[in-house]
């Protein structure tokens, strides 16, 4: 079953059982995905679904830390509750011990020896872990290893 076709049937069994707090995040997401598909004129695949997942989670993240700076805790909770809604259709996270090694294997692959290649570096690990590791901890990563190999 592609990701299209679980988050649509997850819709309608939110629908049947009257959680209409789920349903509306599901048909939240589901108005992305058409609206990226309708832009782009193709139909997304799993891992674009993914990346616009990831977009609307941050989206998520920011409203959330704005609403509970601004005192409105009851829009800060709808917004949690969208990120956990969101967030079962992300694929499983890397470890940190899983992320070094793939950007061990990237700086190894691409010959990186000091800051400057980091861009190299990050090209090809971006569509590797793309969904499945936090990107800022990829790019820590990164700069750590590239900066212990330059000295």
């Amino acid at each position: 079953m592609s990701l299209k076709e679980r988050i649509n049937e997850e819709m309608k069994a939110a629908m049947r059982n009257g959680e209409t707090a789920k349903r509306d995040a599901i048909r939240l997401l589901n108005a992305a995905i058409k609206q990226q598909e309708v832009d782009g004129r193709v139909t997304l695949g799993d891992a674009d679904i993914v990346a616009v997942i990831e977009k609307m989670l941050k989206q998520r993240r920011d409203s959330i830390s704005q609403y509970e700076a601004a005192g409105r805790q009851e829009l800060a909770d709808a917004e949690k509750f969208e990120v956990q809604v969101l967030s079962q259709y992300m694929p499983a996270r890397m470890s940190a011990e899983a992320i070094a090694v793939a950007v061990q294997a990237a700086v190894v692959e691409m010959g990186a020896s000091r800051a400057s290649d980091m861009g190299k570096v990050m090209a090809v690990l971006k569509p590797q872990l793309a969904g499945k590791a936090d990107m800022g901890e990829v790019s820590r990563q990164v700069k750590a290893a590239l900066s212990g190999a330059g000295v």
